[in-house]
């Protein structure tokens, strides 16, 4: 984790106003649980991180997550808080708000809570937004030349393994936009 500087700390800021306003629509949150949803410290992630999109931190020594003020921090990725990605960004911000209401698990009660975000486009931007992250980050693609995927990855293949899709064995190419 990594501390918001001035300019991420206002987007922050504004992402949870509007994200809190949205929720406030829904039927399902009380006035009482949105309002302490402001309390919560926001950060960003380390901008390396390719898997995390946010992550929602607990105070130590809080055994049984269960209210807002036992959270430490939410922290989100930087390369969120541009305008390309803010659709998204809303939605890993309402993703992680549950978790801070108390619904840790990743079961089919919070599953159905998360669903109720208005925008369907905006919660399927997530691979994008990986595959964005994965492909700026690695060394080599390995290139199926049948169909053309790429796999961003940090090892060449050397011949040793297939496509996903249509299986082939995939050739490597220097990443240029690694460089």
């Amino acid at each position: 984790m990594a501390k918001p500087s001035t300019s991420q700390s206002i987007e922050l800021n504004s992402l949870r106003d509007f994200v809190i306003e949205v929720m406030d629509s829904m039927e399902i949150w009380s006035k009482d649980k949105l309002t302490s949803l402001t309390e919560i410290d926001l950060g960003v992630l380390r901008k390396n991180a390719t898997q995390r999109h946010g992550v929602t931190r607990w105070k130590k020594g809080v055994l049984k997550p269960s209210v807002p003020e036992q959270v430490e921090v939410i922290d989100l990725h930087p390369r969120l808080l541009s305008e390309k990605w803010k659709p998204y960004a809303a939605w890993v911000m309402h993703h992680e708000f549950v978790h801070a209401l108390g619904y840790t698990a990743h079961d089919s009660t919070f599953r159905s809570l998360e669903s109720l975000w208005p925008s369907e486009k905006s919660s399927q931007m997530g691979s994008e937004f990986t595959e964005m992250l994965r492909k700026e980050k690695a060394s080599w693609l390995w290139v199926c030349s049948t169909c053309n995927k790429e796999y961003p990855r940090q090892k060449a293949s050397r011949g040793r393994y297939l496509c996903r899709i249509c299986r082939t064995v995939l050739q490597d190419i220097p990443n240029k936009a690694s460089q």
